[in-house]
């Protein structure tokens, strides 16, 4: 939580971090959904980093409460997960979002990492009329975006153990295939969490993402 000198206001929902912009005022709503090291601090302040630009942000705790100190550990816990109750926790999100947000009747955008780039492109085709604005990080998906409404961005690495080339450019094509606006870019010598804290953390890369993400958000999805 805040300090209570904080310009946020922030509240709780359920297993989830929910946070107003500075003064308290909801704002266009984006959800977040993390990679598998779930709802930690990092988490956090990114949803505080989206806030201060003006919108109203929720973290769902995809990960049920879990914080892996390793991939091996982080996988097993995802593992163990029920898909059917991540995915009904990630539509339920986007809901309460929604009604949390400045506008109800107003689409969100949903920014995903990893994991949860995969969960953010599909439901962007689950939900076309809720989600308008799409911002992935190292994540893949292969379905049919024909129905979705959401304009895309991508940010990958370029040395990815878990996204190949191959999976990227599936991705891409299946959005293009929607007739969807995209825009995707690679990040030359990173590799997969580069824009969270970590091993593979890469400074540059990582302002550069937030930046393009930020400007994109404020064209497609901005705060009125």
């Amino acid at each position: 939580m805040n300090e209570p000198s904080s310009p946020f206001s922030d509240r709780r929902a359920g297993q989830a971090f929910l946070i107003d912009p500075p003064g308290g005022k909801p704002g266009p709503g984006v959800l977040v959904l993390s990679s598998w090291w779930g709802l930690n601090d990092w988490a956090r302040d990114f949803a505080k980093t989206i806030a201060a630009a003006g919108y109203t942000v929720l973290v769902p705790d995809l990960m049920e409460g879990t914080l892996a100190e390793s991939a091996e550990e982080a996988e097993a816990a995802l593992g163990a997960l029920s898909p059917d109750e991540l995915s009904g926790l990630v539509m339920s999100s986007a809901h309460a979002l929604r009604a949390a947000s400045a506008n109800a009747d107003d689409p969100i955008a949903v920014i995903g990492l990893s994991m949860g780039a995969s969960m953010a492109l599909w439901i962007s085709a689950r939900l076309p009329d809720v989600v308008s604005t799409v911002v992935v990080f190292y994540g893949a998906q292969s379905l049919d975006f024909d129905d979705c409404k959401a304009t895309f961005m991508g940010h990958y690495a370029q040395d990815d153990h878990m996204v190949t080339e191959e999976d990227r450019v599936v991705t891409e094509s299946f959005i293009r295939l929607g007739e969807n606006d995209t825009e995707f870019h690679l990040y030359e010598g990173t590799k997969h969490w580069f824009f969270e804290a970590g091993d593979t953390f890469d400074e540059d890369a990582s302002a550069l993402a937030w930046s393009r993400t930020k400007d994109f958000l404020a064209t497609n999805h901005p705060v009125r």
